[in-house]
């Protein structure tokens, strides 16, 4: 996508807004937990001070929720968010698969089962919160030789399943290795649009990054080894597992690439203390906190502003045209 000069340099807050479960466990269709649903309010109003309109990508766990519901439906009503769909197919009916690691990438399941479970979610979503959604983010980044064509059919403008620069296939997931953080279309149409997750390479090889990209991801020694010694690091920018000043080093690093669009992403159980391994204590949260306050302040400081997903289609009508 050629992005347009008018939006300047943009940022877009991204939340896989889902159910606590066991990270280290099996994946399981019941036992989960939805205990950060009153969280989320707390963040919407954190980042409604930086005029910061999210995209809470949910999944059917969250869109069952009357609680969840109530807020979502409040805030796509009053235009202070956007909402996606998030497909964890363990959890989504309808249930005709085996519950195992492979079938927990959406991309993996046979065209008809990803289709319906991606229509019941998209469904029940716009049920409950009053607008349909046309935003998709596979749990796991778990797209699929069908998915483009699934979304594409029944409406979607936008996928943000690609977390660019990483390799999930030695999980039985999709490969990103050579996908970059930039925009693109993945249709000839230009009908659906792809927001990669953001993730740079820092480092005196950064420039090589993407040649080194399918041995740095298959190789814990290699990538252990070169990060070790600074000579190549990735970092998505996320606050799960990333420092601020690491998120501050990869932001200037994708401006000085000439990076338009940066897209930031975390898990909403992260918003509770004790769900995922990135917050597990109170002063955790504090930090996590703290996190987001010294990142966004940075990005204001450098002239990103935050930008919502009605003004990224806006644009793609653009370029589109």
């Amino acid at each position: 996508m050629a992005w347009p000069d008018n939006l300047g340099r943009r940022f877009l807050i991204s939340v896989d807004t889902e159910e606590e479960f066991d990270w280290d466990g099996p994946f399981k269709r019941s036992g989960h937990t939805n205990v950060s649903v009153s969280k989320l309010e707390r963040f919407q109003s954190f980042v409604e001070k930086y005029s910061v309109k999210p995209v809470y990508f949910v999944d059917y766990s969250i869109a069952e929720n009357d609680d969840a519901a109530s807020f979502l439906k409040t805030v796509v009503k009053s235009d202070a968010a956007s909402v996606g769909v998030h497909m964890h197919p363990w959890i989504n009916p309808p249930f005709e698969e085996e519950v195992n690691n492979y079938n927990s990438f959406a991309g993996n399941l046979p065209k008809e089962l990803e289709e319906k479970k991606i229509l019941k979610l998209r469904d029940i979503i716009a049920e409950k919160t009053g607008k349909r959604p046309i935003i998709y983010r596979a749990g796991r980044y778990g797209v699929g030789p069908n998915s483009i064509d699934i979304l594409s059919e029944h409406g979607f403008s936008i996928d943000s399943s690609v977390r660019s620069r990483f390799d999930y296939s030695s999980e039985s997931g999709p490969d990103f290795a050579h996908i970059g953080p930039e925009p693109l279309w993945l249709d000839q149409e230009r009908r659906l649009l792809e927001l990669p997750l953001t993730t740079v390479f820092s480092g005196l090889l950064r420039k090589q990054g993407d040649f080194l990209s399918p041995i740095f991801n298959r190789s814990d020694m290699l990538r252990a080894l070169l990060s070790k010694s600074k000579m190549l690091e990735r970092i998505p920018l996320t606050p799960e597992g990333v420092s601020a000043r690491e998120a501050k080093e990869a932001i200037d690093i994708a401006l000085d690439d000439q990076l338009k669009l940066l897209v930031f992403s975390f898990h909403s159980p992260s918003l509770s203390p004790g769900h995922t391994p990135y917050v597990q204590t109170s002063a955790d949260l504090d930090r996590f906190y703290d996190w987001w306050r010294e990142v966004i302040e940075h990005l204001l400081e450098q002239d990103v502003s935050p930008i919502g997903i009605d003004e990224i289609m806006s644009g793609a009508a653009l370029d589109r045209n």
